[in-house]
């Protein structure tokens, strides 16, 4: 007996259906991950901070209400941040599960560098960062957080160093390393604002760095140096949790992120601003 044509097309549009849906719940949320070849084999050993190295100037405006990221990394209430997330509010607050808001009860910002500690009465599962300074020129990178206050991620490569120097509210200057761009969520355009002081991965999930500026024109990310972390860490009495037990891929790392953010370890943060400086 000849099957209908009419049940053949439904099968077979069936089995098409099936197979796009299937795999875009498996990266609903991550961006198409590049091309093995755009990030290529790992190059030496990244260079120490020198004095030639590339400068980027950044203004940090006057004080205005406004968002960024932090991550736990201990569990009995520290979160770290980016400086310049923080460092003019009169409030600030951790915004997790069902819009409620954790206030932050202290905060420490770091004097030469972009970075910030954050206190409240506890966190969840914390992260682990790594001040290890062996990084690899090309290596990945994978930025979580809260870009245009969306939760979203970035996947870059390892450039090179380059020193920061910022002008405006305050006044700093110090080593960073500079990350291309390579990937980013999917319906994610524009500026990356709002993800400064979220964590940087490598592809073995260890965090290497917090973001803390961007040169959209250039596709450039900026992080805290590892030498700037071991220091900030070095006066905050942390608890070694170990290592992160999870790595991270170009066609994973959106995965991840999302269960991150799930886990409250990577969080928005809400900052109301001190005017009257």
């Amino acid at each position: 007996m000849r099957i209908p044509d009419w049940i053949v097309l439904f099968a077979v549009l069936g089995i098409v259906l099936w197979a796009l849906f299937s795999g875009a719940r498996d990266k609903a949320d991550a961006p198409e991950a590049p091309p093995v070849e755009m990030y290529g084999d790992t190059g030496g050993l990244l260079p120490q901070a020198q004095a030639f190295d590339e400068e980027i100037l950044v203004q940090i405006g006057d004080a205005a209400d406004g968002m960024g990221t932090a991550f736990a990394i201990d569990q009995k209430g520290l979160w770290m941040t980016a400086r310049h997330v923080v460092d003019s509010c009169e409030n600030v607050g951790l915004l997790y599960g069902g819009g409620r808001v954790m206030p932050v009860n202290e905060i420490t910002t770091s004097e030469d560098s972009d970075i910030a500690i954050l206190r409240t009465q506890s966190a969840p599962k914390s992260l682990h960062i790594s001040t290890s300074e062996n990084l690899r020129l090309n290596q990945a990178g994978f930025h979580i957080g809260y870009p245009q206050g969306q939760p979203g991620e970035v996947s870059s490569r390892l450039l090179s160093r380059s020193r920061l120097i910022t002008r405006g509210r305050y006044r700093n200057e110090e080593p960073v390393l500079a990350w291309a761009e390579m990937g980013r969520t999917r319906g994610l355009k524009g500026t990356l604002a709002g993800i400064s002081g979220g964590p940087v991965f490598d592809n073995h999930g260890n965090i290497v760095g917090v973001t803390v500026a961007e040169s959209p024109r250039r596709g450039r990310i900026y992080t805290a140096a590892p030498e700037s972390l071991g220091r900030v860490l070095s006066g905050t009495p942390v608890a070694d949790e170990g290592s992160n037990d999870f790595s991270l891929g170009t066609g994973t790392y959106g995965r991840e992120a999302d269960r991150l953010r799930r886990e409250l370890s990577v969080v928005k943060v809400i900052c109301q601003a001190d005017t009257t400086r």
